[in-house]
């Protein structure tokens, strides 16, 4: 997979860091899928109260070891491993890039117990996140500049569940000057549409953030 489109345009518009791709080992993997599986488990299980102690203990122990690595946006590898779920990012959801070209963009992934909204479906706040993610993938690979989101439109089609391989596909649909005008659909592995989102993306101009 190539570098990300446009990066040029980070020197022009509101400051942002120059993002280019991370080179991990396998650890940072397994890092990061400790801490998906630590999230699920934070909002699926009822520890006694001993085992709450003893467990923030621990994550008391791990913030302190980890404090010491803190680096500025743009230098930790969350969100820059093109090649791990989310991007290897905790705060996106867990899909891995299958397309990035001009033409669109592709993943695949599932939503975890950590993202349950209710009776088994996922929280329908996570399904804007997935979109405005896959969005700004989108008008990246489509090689358009430094862009905020100005609007999401979502209809959700159907319950979106847990635990369940979906697939994300979107593309750009027009250009008219600063703006690009984005749409997308989530759909099961049976080609059942579960959402579909159009959104507004606006170019920066120099100096805005």
């Amino acid at each position: 997979m190539t570098d990300i489109a446009g990066q040029d345009e980070y020197s022009r518009h509101g400051g942002f860091p120059k993002y280019t791709p991370a080179d991990v080992g396998p650890e940072y993997a397994r890092l990061l899928e400790g801490f998906r599986t630590l999230q699920d488990l934070a909002v699926s299980t009822a520890p006694t109260p001993e085992a709450t102690v003893e467990a923030a203990e621990r994550v008391e122990a791990l913030i302190e070891l980890l404090r010491p690595f803190q680096v500025r946006e743009g230098e930790a590898p969350a969100g820059r491993v093109l090649s791990l779920p989310g991007r290897g990012s905790l705060l996106m959801l867990p899909w891995t890039i299958e397309k990035f070209d001009a033409d669109g963009v592709r993943s695949r992934g599932v939503f975890r117990r950590f993202h349950l909204g209710g009776n088994g479906a996922a929280h329908g706040g996570t399904l804007p996140l997935l979109f405005d993610d896959t969005f700004g993938l989108i008008q990246h690979a489509y090689g358009r500049p430094i862009s905020r989101t100005a609007y999401l439109h979502i209809n959700y089609r159907k319950v979106t569940p847990l635990d369940t391989e979906l697939v994300i596909e979107g593309r750009v649909d027009k250009v008219e000057g600063r703006k690009t005008y984005i749409s997308a659909e989530l759909k099961d592995t049976e080609g059942n549409v579960l959402a579909d989102c159009d959104s507004l993306m606006v170019e920066l101009l120099p100096g805005q953030q």
